[in-house]
């Protein structure tokens, strides 16, 4: 099943040079800009996201000197974030410096950026990198233990995107956008040890890069397709089952809730961006997904931590 681009609505008029990172949380949207290094969230109504007056602006979150890309809700701490940020992962706090956890990107071969990221259920953050040209290869997959530490789990990676589980948190999907595929791996749920890789779906030329993904309560998952102005659907045993077209190429995340599908999207290498370029769009949907799963961290988060110097003015356009 196709659906078309009708029924699409703007949530804010701002345009983003690269949205990334949509996430559902506490009835609200967040996402990122991520070269911009901004946290913004917006609250698209519970019906519509396009109320009357027209949609307001976008609620800044956050905003740091070194690319954000993506965030997740810190458990029982309302207005805290762990993000994958600059050369590493850090914690966020309304009115303080962040409180960088790992900097293990910092000091590479060749400039290396962190990218997309996410929680599994048990309240572990795994956060995915990659070199700032995009080289083969030279990106990684960690996991941060809900004690702070943070090891690499995966490498040879190129552009690592949507790391997203199931609801048992026994599988875990990751895209390499680069290369047009999505693998599945099994997880530990207990020690989040991963199993071997799996193809779950390989996208042919032409077809989009996958970016983005969340899971719905069905088990489906979605991908935000960049490339190609399309959010797919699969089912788990990657069979397509769904297609979603957006009025716009570059679809760069896919979130749901509100009764809406979110997406954001960029105009992050469009030579002529058109009118959508870079905006929040969202549209009703039957469609459930639980909301961002939180890290949960074992170690006090109350009261001044010790933390890493900032990092150096990073070499990204």
């Amino acid at each position: 099943m196709t659906v078309g681009t009708e029924g699409w609505q703007d949530t804010c008029p701002d345009r983003f040079q690269l949205g990334e990172g949509a996430r559902w949380h506490a009835d609200r949207l967040y996402f990122v800009d991520l070269l911009q290094g901004a946290l913004h969230s917006l609250d698209p109504g519970p019906d519509d996201p396009d109320p009357a007056g027209g949609p307001a602006g976008p609620r800044p979150e956050a905003r740091l000197d070194v690319p954000l890309g993506a965030v997740a809700p810190v458990h029982g701490r309302p207005g805290e974030w762990i993000a994958a940020a600059g050369p590493g992962v850090a914690l966020l706090r309304p009115g303080a410096l962040p409180h960088w956890l790992a900097r293990p990107e910092e000091g590479a071969p060749r400039p290396m950026r962190m990218n997309d990221a996410a929680c599994d259920p048990a309240g572990r953050f795994w956060a995915t990198s990659m070199a700032a040209d995009a080289a083969p290869g030279a990106g990684s997959l960690y996991r941060v233990d809900r004690d702070g530490s943070a090891r690499r789990v995966l490498t040879g990676l190129t552009v690592p995107n949507g790391p997203v589980f199931d609801g048992a948190g026994s599988t875990l999907f990751l895209a390499d956008s680069a290369r047009g595929l999505i693998v599945s791996h099994a997880v530990d749920p207990g020690s989040g040890r991963l199993g071997p890789a799996r193809p779950f779906v390989r996208l042919e030329p032409g077809e989009g890069k996958p970016d983005g993904m969340t899971v719905d309560d069905a088990g489906c998952l979605w991908v935000a397709l960049w490339g190609a102005g399309r959010v797919r659907r699969y089912d788990p045993h990657g069979r397509l089952c769904a297609e979603v077209a957006v009025p716009t190429p570059n679809v760069s995340s896919v979130a749901f809730g509100g009764g809406l599908m979110h997406v954001t999207t960029a105009r992050h290498r469009l030579a002529e961006p058109d009118a959508r370029a870079g905006a929040v769009l969202a549209r009703r949907s039957g469609v459930t997904a639980p909301p961002a799963a939180p890290f949960r961290p074992s170690f006090p988060v109350v009261g001044p931590l010790p933390s890493f110097p900032p990092p150096s003015p990073p070499p990204f356009p």
